[in-house]
């Protein structure tokens, strides 16, 4: 059977998908095509249910838990930080919450665009390709950037600076961290399928922990030229025990997420989340 198991081009899913992409991981016969596009693509591919396992937003699963399940394993859940927001000039948070600041974002079913809207309701947004939000405030075409992935560490060596951490805001008004995205199976799978593909990619996860020095030399080919130092330090916020699993407080945390998302009318219907059993 064969299983489309897409994520994103980036250094941190590259190192957790390393043991299943280079065949370390027994798959027991499945044949698995690694499927490589931005979050915000995946997003969108999952409403129609394109991929059978997709990194997914968790903002994004409320739009699409009547096709997915999340797994417990594989998500970037950052406890006391996460996206950052960014501007060259000094920029006041009033600029942001009063939408008098343009900010780039993303994509809109981001998890760090749902915070961002949490956070200042009223901030004017535009959507840009995630690895370009930094030339995009550097040239002045944005007033602020929100920045995911690797950016969140080389921003300082664009010129910019850091306005806020809201990964770090969140666990202030929560005390719990904040669920970035995470990985789905598709409903139709059947039980025993889904589990059996979350059990594999959890391996892969384990696979790379231990054995990280290899896992982490593949990575640096998806991480556009950052320093190994800094890839490293990137890979470990974002690949660590709650990768593994998320436990009952990253649980928690998906759910405070979409319950507070529903009640400020940023999502249309309540969410009760599921995971798979395994």
């Amino acid at each position: 059977m064969r299983i489309s198991l897409a994520h994103s081009p980036d250094s941190d899913d590259a190192f957790m998908f390393y043991g299943l992409a280079r065949g370390k991981v027994p798959t027991d016969g499945l044949e698995i095509a690694h499927v490589l596009r931005d979050i915000e693509t995946l997003n969108q591919q999952a409403r129609d249910g394109v991929h059978e396992v997709t990194a997914v937003s968790f903002h994004a699963y409320a739009y699409v838990g009547d096709r997915y399940a999340l797994m417990p394993c594989g998500g970037s859940i950052g406890d006391g930080y996460g996206p950052l927001l960014i501007a060259g000039e000094r920029l006041s948070g009033s600029a942001l919450e009063d939408g008098e600041a343009l900010v780039a974002v993303p994509g809109t079913l981001t998890t760090a665009c749902l915070a961002l809207r949490l956070f200042a309701p009223r901030a004017r947004t535009r959507v840009v390709p995630f690895d370009r939000i930094l030339d995009e405030v550097r040239a002045g075409r944005a007033d602020a950037g929100l920045v995911i992935h690797e950016g969140q560490l080389t921003f300082a060596g664009h010129g910019l600076r850091k306005i806020l951490d809201l990964g770090a805001w969140w666990k202030e008004q929560t005390g719990l961290p904040l669920p970035l995205g995470g990985n789905a199976v598709r409903r139709d799978l059947g039980d025993e399928m889904m589990a059996r593909l979350t059990r594999l990619v959890r391996a892969s996860v384990r696979y790379s922990l231990a054995h990280r020095a290899e896992a982490l030399q593949y990575a640096l080919g998806f991480a556009r030229g950052m320093d190994p130092a800094v890839a490293d330090r990137f890979v470990g916020m974002w690949v660590n025990e709650m990768t593994v699993d998320c436990g009952e407080r990253g649980r928690r945390a998906v759910q405070e997420l979409l319950a507070r998302g529903h009640a400020a009318g940023l999502i249309p219907r309540a969410v009760t989340v599921d995971f798979v059993p395994a």
